[in-house]
């Protein structure tokens, strides 16, 4: 699949609150960052870049033969180093990048693929991004799985941590997944224009965003697009804390 100007950026930063040093964590033999970035290569992306605040994830990107750029450390979120990244590399205002985040060694590549490639079908939009059903009821209450409704378009309505839509027939959410009712499962990866993206962080947090802690939501708030799609191959969680690290562990030795 081509999709003429496709870039990836991978944020990474040394610093988190549940696993400190992640990105450079060993995971068979490799840091874990090279895993993300190897996913990233397998991909019909032109170009990887991995963007971080540290020295020490420069270095071993260079190491195994990564390009890296240095950025602020003041930024809020990924998005924000994206959006330098992308002024230090001269970028126009159409190319397409697509963020995966620095701690998804499992995605599959087709995803990054197909979600740089719903966004250049879909003029209008402001970024593009993906989901899946869910399946388990336990999801659907759990805070940690975002939820979103989308239009017959598949344009993103909105993202929330509660669980939407509300099935007020039904008396809990195994009794509505049996009856046919359906959730959607946020799945974290983007794809941004690059003016669309210089418009996001140049604006500030809005209040659903902050009442969510849901950044996308920052988007639609501004009245705009955010196209979506169901995720083409399944995409494994991320590793945020040390049981996932040994689960990411176990499936790549």
């Amino acid at each position: 699949m081509s999709i003429p100007g496709y870039v990836i950026v991978i944020p990474a930063r040394y610093e988190s609150q549940r696993l400190p040093g992640k990105a450079l964590l060993d995971i068979a033999g490799k840091p874990l960052i090279e895993h993300v970035w190897d996913c990233a290569r397998r991909s019909a992306a032109g170009e990887v870049i991995i963007a971080t605040d540290d020295r020490r994830i420069a270095k071993a990107a260079s190491e195994f033969g990564a390009e890296a750029v240095m950025t602020s450390s003041a930024h809020r979120c990924g998005s924000e180093r994206i959006a330098e990244c992308a002024g230090i590399k001269g970028w126009g205002g159409e190319q397409i990048i697509v963020n995966l985040q620095g701690d998804e060694p499992l995605m599959p590549p087709e995803c990054l693929d197909q979600v740089a490639g719903l966004l250049a079908r879909s003029a209008e939009a402001d970024a593009a991004t993906l989901y899946c059903p869910i399946e388990d009821a336990r999801e659907v209450t759990d805070p940690n799985v975002v939820k979103l409704v989308a239009d017959k378009q598949g344009r993103a309505l909105l993202f929330s941590r509660a669980a939407i839509p509300c099935a007020r027939e039904h008396p809990d959410a195994t009794s509505a997944l049996e009856a046919g009712v359906r959730w959607l499962r946020h799945l974290g990866v983007y794809a941004y224009r690059k003016d669309a993206l210089d418009r996001f962080v140049s604006r500030a947090p809005t209040p659903l965003e902050e009442t969510e802690r849901l950044e996308q939501l920052r988007i639609l708030e501004h009245g705009g697009v955010i196209q979506v799609a169901e995720a083409c191959r399944r995409i494994p969680a991320g590793v945020d804390t040390p049981e996932d690290l040994e689960r990411v562990r176990n499936q790549l030795m």
